[in-house]
């Protein structure tokens, strides 16, 4: 059957859709057998006449024909689930015949089934399924539709809705013989903001031979492209956003370590990693103990992961670094070691392969603000999660009892030993503090990728450019600088590719620290 005659079938099987809606008829027997059995043609035109009634029956009846549940009996139709059999004209229970027959739908009438059930969805009371029905249609277009589109057009009193199932028509129409429906259609497509018309006009525009409607839709590419420009750009800001406060929960401990305590800690990207897997250790034994608690294991998995990556910490300043203060490559040398160290202790213990850690249902989906701009709710919710970890940061040092003794003894170690603060102390509370900030980094980072033993190479190199570009000591400058690097890593990509994006950042990183040493922020007065 060519294309033109089976455009020219769908339409007239649809186009009784157009009459009925007043027409209160339920599915009868003959129609839902005339839809189970007999010759393709028939069932469709069964199917056509079924749907053009729009009853709750006959929706319940086509899903179950898309679900396969359907058996056929001497001239008895029956909806079988779970074993128990159902008439789907009368709704009433009825016993399952032994010699009952499945129903077989090549894939021709399941295609028609599954346009049947987004037309009945238009009518939906519910505005959410009619807008997710519109939708659908616009996505995948066919000039078969036009009939129910044209129906659901009429009744449609939600102007949202109403703008979407104009669109889902024009782009069925876009495929129609007729040269001004085309053209209509296109100039109707100019306004959409939908990033799948893109590709629907494109299609149109290879294969049109008409001036006239090639110039319009050349006309509505243009204007589709410009409005969904500026969703474009936000997805890219946002993405910035979203690598920037990854960087920033990341270079948080080491601002602590490094720039306030001047030890450089190559076990750090090892201690994001330790926060990461017990995270993932946390998940396993909700998922064994706990399953009905499932999505609260990562409010456990917090405080979980910072006090093991605290407690990793302190043991390394306790048995190692405090011996090595004053003396940075001997501290390098030795965190490298024993960054080696636990990374083959992770290995022997949770295998060399990545485990996953799958995130609560309440940090699936996305946020859609715009037609080709969503927001995934993990990144949103590590966005926000990053802002209230250095709220709390800055407010720990600036205004605690613990801050002040770590700010006197970095600044000044021998006169803060002479006022009586235990300086081997807060040494070793500090280091735990910012090796439980790497903690918190590994938590947040198993939500979005995951979780190996090279976790923290990944983001070890990265952390001390953000250390060294704000200055060392500065939080304000950590901020600034994890994410002006996040934002330059994603505009320059969109340009250059990720590598050459990432080069870039590097030179212009070396260029800056030739011409102002101290970073973003410098230290000033005393405490330089």
């Amino acid at each position: 059957m060519s294309k033109m005659n089976r455009w020219t079938l769908k339409g007239a099987l649809m186009a009784c859709l157009l009459w009925a809606v007043a027409a209160a008829q339920a599915l009868t027997l003959d129609q839902a057998l005339g839809m189970a059995v007999g010759e393709g043609d028939a069932r469709l035109a069964a199917l056509s006449q079924a749907v053009a009634q729009g009853d709750d029956r006959t929706a319940a009846y086509l899903q179950a024909l898309a679900d396969d549940v359907v058996k056929v009996s001497k001239g008895q139709v029956l909806v079988v689930r779970d074993g128990q059999g159902t008439d789907p004209v009368t709704g009433q229970a009825m016993p399952v015949p032994a010699e009952a027959e499945d129903v077989v739908l090549n894939n021709r009438l399941r295609g028609e089934i599954d346009t049947a059930l987004a037309a009945l969805k238009l009518f939906s009371a519910d505005v959410k399924v009619r807008r997710a029905a519109a939708l659908s249609l616009l996505k995948e277009p066919d000039i078969g539709r036009r009939p129910v589109l044209e129906k659901a057009l009429a009744h449609e009193k939600d102007l949202a809705v109403q703008s979407l199932v104009r669109q889902a028509l024009a782009a069925a129409v876009l495929g129609s013989e007729m040269p001004k429906d085309r053209w209509l259609a296109a100039r109707e497509l100019a306004a959409s903001r939908q990033p799948e018309i893109l590709l629907l006009l494109n299609q149109q525009l290879a294969q049109e031979a008409e001036p006239a409607v090639k110039q319009e839709i050349q006309q509505a590419l243009a204007q589709v492209q410009d409005s969904l420009r500026w969703g474009e750009r936000l997805g890219t800001l946002f993405t910035g956003a979203s690598l920037g406060s990854i960087l920033l929960l990341v270079a948080l401990g080491l601002a602590i370590t490094y720039g306030l305590m001047g030890v450089i800690n190559m076990a750090h990207g090892e201690l994001i990693m330790i926060g990461a897997y017990a995270t993932y250790v946390v998940q396993t034994l909700f998922r064994a103990h706990w399953p009905q608690a499932f999505d609260a294991y990562l409010l456990v998995a917090l405080p979980v992961a910072f006090l093991s990556s605290a407690l990793v910490g302190a043991v390394m300043e306790r048995s190692v670094i405090r011996h090595l203060y004053g003396r940075p490559l001997e501290t390098l040398l030795a965190t490298w070691g024993i960054s080696l160290v636990l990374m083959q202790g992770v290995r022997s213990l949770f295998g060399a392969q990545n485990v996953g850690v799958e995130n609560p249902s309440w940090m699936s989906g996305s946020l859609q603000l715009l037609p080709n701009l969503q927001l995934p709710w993990n990144r949103v919710l590590i966005v926000l999660f990053a802002l209230a970890v250095l709220v709390g940061v800055t407010l720990l040092i600036a205004k605690t009892r613990l801050g002040l003794f770590v700010r006197g003894v970095t600044q000044n170690r021998p006169m803060a030993s002479c006022m009586g603060v235990n300086t081997a102390r807060i040494d070793t509370s500090a280091f735990a503090l910012g090796s439980g900030m790497a903690g918190l980094a590994g938590c947040a980072l198993s939500q979005v990728g995951n979780v190996g033993p090279d976790l923290g190479q990944s983001y070890i190199v990265d952390a001390f450019m953000v250390v060294v570009l704000g200055g060392v000591g500065q939080l304000a400058g950590t901020v600034y600088a994890a994410l002006g690097l996040g934002l330059a890593n994603k505009l320059l990509e969109g340009w250059t590719g990720a590598v050459l994006a990432k080069i870039a950042v590097l030179v212009f990183i070396i260029v800056f620290i030739q011409k102002r040493p101290q970073g973003i922020f410098a230290m000033k007065g005393r405490e330089a």
